[in-house]
């Protein structure tokens, strides 16, 4: 996949607000490989938005697999 240059990358701020989570949180995710994909660049951590995004819609609502609770 050929870079592009014209791309604008977001700062773990920018995403943790996008996502409703906290930047220590983001942190963490990343430290754990949990989060979505990242660009170092130097000391700085980047995302781009297209990765981001699918890390979203790769995530499942663990709503959906609760079992019924019998009554």
């Amino acid at each position: 996949m050929k870079p592009n240059t014209q791309q604008r990358l977001l700062n773990e701020h920018e995403v943790a607000d996008s996502c409703s989570i906290s930047v220590l949180t983001l942190r963490k995710w990343r430290s754990q490989r949990r989060g979505p994909q990242f660009v170092k660049i130097g000391a700085l951590v980047r995302y781009r938005p297209e990765d981001v995004d699918a890390w979203i819609t790769a995530q499942k609502s663990a709503g959906a697999e609760l079992p019924e609770v019998a009554r």
